[in-house]
């Protein structure tokens, strides 16, 4: 997952041998060598584009700055080759930073809490926007551009471009963070086995419907219980073969991998988009003012509702009868790159982050012409699902500028953050890493030509469904806070320690607990929570929208599609 071209990287430390001031030379090496005609702009606009950074640098030349973001392939690209060489362009020296998820968000918040200047920019997932729209401790940068950033922000950036503007922005207009990569969650299948002629048959002699692609989570369980353990000699496969895989152990990537999508999967919030509205995909919900009123269903949240429950329980028991053994002790970025080891036939929740680590060549779910075995497609959707909701969640990680930050330090920050998303640089970053960010890059003639070998990636992301893939909504007003409690209640129902209607209680309690320390500090003013007093579920369970009070049937008609006919529906 973490490898990038080895060519790629030689190039830039190449770069760093040049001198370290803003330099037109340096930035035709970049496009000649580097670049290389891979851009949806015309070597005469990338010059341009290369100019202002060179003129826009002046001021900062000798600066050194610090930025950080989560280690994924596409960030890699970016420290190792980009860094290197927007310092021998401009003159600015960069440190750009490699560390967990985990620990940016702690970073951030320390400086959040401190008011030191930590960093001069984060790569921040725009699941925090509900943070930063209510502390108003980052940059807004709508203003930050006509203001203060306005000599620093390249007349070509064309944020129109930028696919993933509506997760960044607050429900008072203003744009908070700019999406740097993009990926989202869908589910993953081999798709040679789902048209082996013996598989075909034998599932539908077993169950009494064609083997595709899962629609709902009834059909999700009986593909995997169907290719578990199942003998698959006749296609040249070795080994235990397993029909799902995931991930269990007690970490933060646990309660991403959940408030992500997964219990908007299973149809526990409400309808709207990018998010749930009154009720997201946490639980949360808020009142007309966008104030967060509650979590437990008591308050008409529905973090413990039937759904969540539901949501848990199926996991937990699609971990322990389908998966590989190790998976319940594994964490995302140890489980993502197991299905291209040849043995599981499907996995509902796949990110397309790993897309790049699966499609490299000599891997066994690759064939020798350089198509992939495997293909994506939405993810299935549980009982509780319904039409409008919400069904797959988009990582969008963001630049986010810190108030605490310095102006003439966030200015250079600014500029080295508008070089790595530049229209001249995305084409070929987006070829990396496959984390998309941009319009003109997802419909580029290369990527027309590069989609067979993707899976069905270059499809997704070029059709209508992709707008119903959101990270999380602006109902959280405290992401660091908030986010550590779903991976230590969730931790409790995965190793037994506690039901999944006993960690989901406590977990809605926990929160609840922060929203009205928020709601008595009065932090967030008029834009924080504003507790609703406690009924009885059956109150809430009445009225319209989540939550939702429990089916007495939980296992719906199994529903599968072709995934050739997916994909034409994708196309009109």
């Amino acid at each position: 997952m973490n490898k990038i071209l080895t060519s790629t990287t030689a190039i830039a430390i190449g770069l760093t041998t040049l001198p370290a001031f803003a330099d037109m030379e340096a930035a035709r090496a970049f496009l000649d060598n580097e670049i290389a005609g891979l851009s949806v702009l015309s070597r005469e606009e990338q010059e341009a584009e290369m100019q202002f950074f060179v003129d826009a640098a002046a001021p900062y030349q000798g600066m050194s700055i610090n930025v950080v973001s989560e280690t994924i392939t596409t960030h890699e690209y970016e420290s190792q080759v980009l860094a290197p060489a927007f310092t021998a362009i401009t003159g600015i020296q960069v440190t750009h930073d490699l560390i967990g998820e985990g620990d940016v968000v702690e970073k951030l918040q320390t400086q959040m809490q401190s008011g030191e200047n930590i960093y001069d920019a984060y790569v921040n997932d725009s699941d925090l926007i509900g943070t930063h729209w209510r502390y108003q401790q980052v940059r807004n940068l709508t203003d930050w551009m006509a203001g203060e950033g306005a000599d620093v922000t390249l007349p070509t950036l064309d944020l129109e471009d930028f696919i993933g503007l509506s997760f960044t922005t607050g429900p008072d207009g203003k744009l908070y963070q700019m999406p740097t990569q993009q990926f989202a969650n869908l589910y993953w299948f081999r798709y040679d086995w789902f048209n082996d002629e013996k598989n075909k048959a034998d599932f539908e002699a077993k169950y009494g419907y064609e083997l595709g692609v899962p629609v709902n989570w009834t059909a999700y369980e009986d593909i995997a219980e169907f290719f578990t353990g199942r003998d698959l000699s006749h296609l040249g496969v070795e080994g235990e073969v397993f029909g799902n895989m995931d991930y269990g152990k007690k970490d933060p990537s646990l309660g991403w991998r959940y408030t992500d999508a997964w219990m908007s999967m299973a149809g526990m919030g409400d309808v709207g988009e990018p998010n749930g509205l009154p009720v997201d995909e946490w639980g949360i919900r808020v009142n007309e003012n966008s104030q967060p009123t509650g979590s437990c269903v008591a308050r008409g949240g529905a973090t413990n509702s039937p759904a969540a429950v539901y949501a848990v329980t199926k996991a937990i028991e699609w971990l322990q009868k389908y998966s590989p053994p190790a998976a319940a002790g594994m964490t995302f970025g140890e489980a993502g790159p197991i299905p291209a080891q040849g043995n599981v036939a499907q996995q509902m929740f796949w990110y397309t982050a790993f897309t790049a680590a699966t499609v490299e060549p000599g891997l066994p779910v690759m064939n020798e012409d350089g198509t992939p075995k495997w293909r994506m497609a939405p993810s299935p959707h549980g009982v509780y699902w319904k039409e409008g909701q919400k069904i797959g969640y988009q990582d969008a990680g963001s630049w986010t500028l810190m108030e605490s930050t310095p102006v003439d330090r966030a200015q250079a920050a600014w500029l080295y953050a508008q070089f790595v998303t530049s229209k001249t640089v995305d084409l070929k970053k987006s070829d990396v890493g496959l984390t998309f960010i941009r319009e003109s890059t997802i419909n580029s003639d290369h990527f027309t030509e590069r989609a067979d070998k993707l899976g069905g990636l270059i499809e997704f992301y070029r059709s209508p469904a992709r707008v119903a893939w959101s990270p999380t909504g602006t109902n959280v007003p405290d992401y660091p806070k908030l986010a550590q409690l779903w991976w230590q209640n969730i931790g409790d129902a995965m190793s037994g320690a506690k039901t999944p209607q006993e960690a989901l209680d406590s977990l809605c309690a926990d929160q609840e607990r922060v929203l009205e320390r928020l709601e008595r500090a009065g932090v967030q003013g008029d834009l924080g929570p504003v507790m609703n007093e406690e009924q009885d579920a059956e109150y809430w369970f009445a009225q319209p929208g989540a939550p939702f009070a429990k089916l007495e049937n939980e296992d719906e008609e199994p529903i599968t599609v072709a995934y050739d006919e997916l994909i034409k529906s994708w196309e009109q």
